[in-house]
């Protein structure tokens, strides 16, 4: 039975992504966080152990309220997990399906389908969330101005609200939100999750994992840009080199 909780932390995040504005650095609002991420620059790749810690974190906690509606079980494969393992994760899960008779009825996930959404329709989920929908995440770190450091920042900026701040009831502070006052609570806390690896489960270690795996699901052909990217830059690199070359050769003797 899905508890109260979990919902809750999932709407946070919705909450957070879908109120702020696109603008940073307001008054009163921290500028965010810049993460030294695995993935970024040109020779970036997805960290593949924080990768797989951040699905855990996903499934535990974030897929309670969150779509992943263009990521497929299969491409669990990318973050190192074996056949067998996106195998037993899929079958854990039931997706919608038809009958013999035509009917509606549910069955084991398989790797070629799509991640299993937490609600059957919109309708369910605003219900759920007080009237909100909550996002899809299979781009989130894409669809917001920040990318990884503004989705970390989101996760990680909740505390006490300064002094002689005036709070409004029923919101949270948040220093990374536009406004500093958000209606849901907290997503991610320590020992949100326990890591098998043995990996500590602080906020921060939570949040860094979830957004590495984020990132790979929004940007799977990450790695193989990067190394089309690097391809690219030697290959002009020799030109330029081969063009420098023949000039001086053809102009050697010109002037003498």
């Amino acid at each position: 039975m899905r508890t109260l909780r979990p919902a809750l932390t999932g709407a946070a995040l919705l909450a957070a992504v879908m109120l702020a504005a696109p603008g940073r650095a307001a008054e009163g609002e921290a500028a965010l966080p810049h993460v030294n991420w695995s993935f970024s620059g040109l020779f970036g790749t997805i960290d593949r152990a924080a990768a797989q810690r951040g699905f855990l974190v996903y499934d535990t906690v974030c897929a309670n309220c969150h779509s992943l509606k263009q990521a497929y079980y299969r491409d669990l494969a990318g973050i190192g997990l074996s056949e067998d393992q996106i195998k037993a994760i899929a079958a854990s899960k039931t997706v919608p399906d038809i009958d013999e008779s035509g009917q509606p009825t549910e069955r084991p996930a398989l790797p070629s389908d799509h991640f299993r959404s937490p609600f059957a329709n919109d309708l369910a989920a605003r219900a759920t969330n007080n009237g909100g929908l909550p996002p899809d995440l299979s781009v989130i770190t894409k669809a917001r101005e920040g990318g990884a450091d503004y989705l970390y920042g989101l996760l990680t900026g909740y505390e006490d609200p300064p002094a002689g701040f005036h709070m409004m009831a029923g919101l949270n502070y948040n220093k990374y939100f536009t406004g500093n006052q958000i209606a849901m609570i907290q997503p991610l806390r320590d020992d949100s999750v326990t890591y098998t690896d043995g990996t500590n489960a602080s906020l921060d270690q939570e949040a860094r994992d979830v957004v590495t795996f984020l990132t790979y699901i929004a940007n799977p052909e990450l790695e193989q840009r990067h190394q089309l990217g690097v391809r690219w830059v030697l290959i002009f690199l020799i030109l330029t080199g081969l063009t420098y070359a023949v000039k001086r050769k053809l102009w050697a003797g010109v002037g003498h």
